[in-house]
C-alpha cells in the first residue's frame, strides 16, 4: 500500500461510523493510550516548570492545532504575516520543514515574508532575523512547548469536531481538547461546514474557556486563476462542467466539496499531504483532464505542478481561497498589534559555556 493509499484509508477510518470502522478504531485504542501517556508526561514536564522554554530573538506569534492537518492554520499564518506587512513590519515565517510545498506556498502567499524551514525554530529565527525579519510567525507550533512566543493561537476546524475524540492513531488528535488551555486565542475555521455549526462550536469553546477570545473564520473558494498565465476565471465557468479536482492536502474531501459548490460534477484525485508529483502522476492528470472540462488544483499543489506541467497541454486552474472573519476577527487583530508593539529583543546568548 502506497503512502497516499494509507493516508486515504486512515481518513476513511476516522470518518466512517460503520461497525467495521468502529471495530478497527477500537483495536487501535491501546496504541492511542500509549501515545496519550507520552503526551501527558511531556506536557506535565513543562507545566511543572521542569522543561525550559527557549527564547526567540524577535516578537513571535505561534499558530497551530490539535489535530492532523486540514484546519486552516497555514492560511491563518499567512493572514497574520500579511497583516504584519501592512503594518510596516517584515515577517519571518518559521516552518518545520516537513514539505517543500509549505515553503513555496508561504513565499507565494506573502511575497514580502522571509520563509525559513528548520525543525529548530530558534535556529530558524536567527536566520530570519539576519535576513531582515522584525517579527516571527510560527506555523504548526502549538505542540512546540520548548520555544517561547508572545501569543499562542490554536485553530479548531468545524469539520473535524465530529470526528472520533481519540488520539492518534485511533483518531486524528495530537492532544485532547484540554490542551487548548495553553492558547491565548482560539480560531474556529470552516470550509464546507455551516456558520451555524461553527458558531455552536465557538460557543462550546467559549463556555469551557471563558477568558480566552474565540474567533470564527471562513476559508472559501472565491475564484480561479490559470496556473501559468495567472488569468482570472470566474467560478461560473465550472457550472455544469465535469471537473477533476486534484489535491495533495490533509483534507482533500473538503476541497472537492468547495469545487462542487460551483455547480460542477467533480471527480476527486486525492494524494498524500505534501505529495511530490512525478512524471507518471502528471501524465495521468493530463489524460484524466482530456475527458473533462477542467482540472482544478489547490495553490499548495500548484506550487509543485507549475515546473512539471507540459507547456502544450491546457493549464490547470488554481482555486483562489479567501480568508474571511465572520466573528471576533478584531480580537486576532488586537493580539497581533500587541505583538507588533513589543520591542525587538537583543539576540539571546545561546553559546554553551564549559567549565
Amino acid at each position: 500500500m502506497t503512502a497516499g493509499a494509507r493516508q486515504r484509508f486512515v481518513r476513511r477510518l476516522w470518518r466512517r461510523r460503520s461497525w467495521k470502522a468502529r471495530a478497527a478504531r477500537t483495536l487501535l485504542l491501546p496504541f492511542s493510550a500509549l501515545y496519550a501517556g507520552v503526551v501527558a508526561l511531556r506536557n506535565g514536564w513543562y507545566r511543572l516548570g521542569l522543561g525550559s522554554r527557549r527564547p526567540l530573538p524577535l516578537p513571535a506569534i505561534g499558530v497551530g492545532n490539535l489535530s492532523v492537518g486540514g484546519t486552516g492554520k497555514t492560511p491563518l499564518a499567512a493572514w497574520i504575516a500579511g497583516y504584519c506587512v501592512k503594518a510596516g513590519r517584515r515577517p519571518g515565517i518559521l516552518l518545520r520543514g516537513y514539505g517543500r510545498d509549505e515553503v513555496l506556498l508561504h513565499r507565494r502567499l506573502v511575497t514580502e515574508a522571509i520563509v525559513v524551514a528548520n525543525r529548530d525554530r530558534v535556529a530558524g529565527a536567527r536566520v530570519a532575523r539576519a535576513q531582515g525579519a522584525t517579527v516571527l510567525v510560527l506555523d504548526d507550533a502549538f505542540q512546540l512547548l520548548d520555544t517561547a512566543r508572545d501569543v499562542n493561537i490554536a485553530v479548531v476546524a468545524t469539520e473535524q469536531a465530529r470526528l472520533p475524540h481519540w488520539l492518534l492513531p485511533a483518531g486524528p488528535w495530537r492532544e485532547g481538547q484540554g490542551a487548548l488551555a495553553r492558547a491565548d486565542l482560539l480560531v474556529v475555521t470552516r470550509k464546507r461546514a455551516s456558520l451555524e455549526d461553527a458558531s455552536a462550536l465557538a460557543e462550546q469553546l467559549g463556555r469551557r474557556w471563558p477568558r480566552t477570545p474565540v474567533a470564527i473564520a471562513r476559508l472559501a473558494m472565491t475564484g480561479l486563476v490559470g496556473m501559468r498565465t495567472g488569468q482570472a476565471v470566474p467560478l461560473t465557468a465550472l457550472r455544469g462542467q465535469r471537473v477533476i479536482a486534484a489535491a495533495g492536502i490533509a483534507d482533500p474531501e473538503s476541497f472537492a466539496v468547495q469545487v462542487r459548490a460551483s455547480g460542477a460534477t467533480v471527480q476527486l484525485a486525492a494524494y498524500q499531504d505534501h505529495y511530490e508529483y512525478g512524471s507518471a502522476d502528471v501524465t495521468r492528470l493530463v489524460q484524466a483532464t482530456a475527458g473533462a472540462g477542467y482540472l482544478v488544483v489547490t495553490e499548495k499543489d500548484a506550487v509543485k505542478l507549475r515546473s512539471v506541467w507540459p507547456a502544450d497541454k491546457p493549464e490547470p486552474l488554481v482555486a483562489v481561497m479567501t480568508w474571511t472573519w465572520e466573528r471576533n476577527g478584531e480580537a486576532v487583530e488586537h493580539a497581533v498589534q500587541r505583538v507588533l508593539a513589543v520591542s525587538i529583543r537583543p539576540t539571546p546568548d545561546l553559546t554553551t559555556h564549559h567549565s
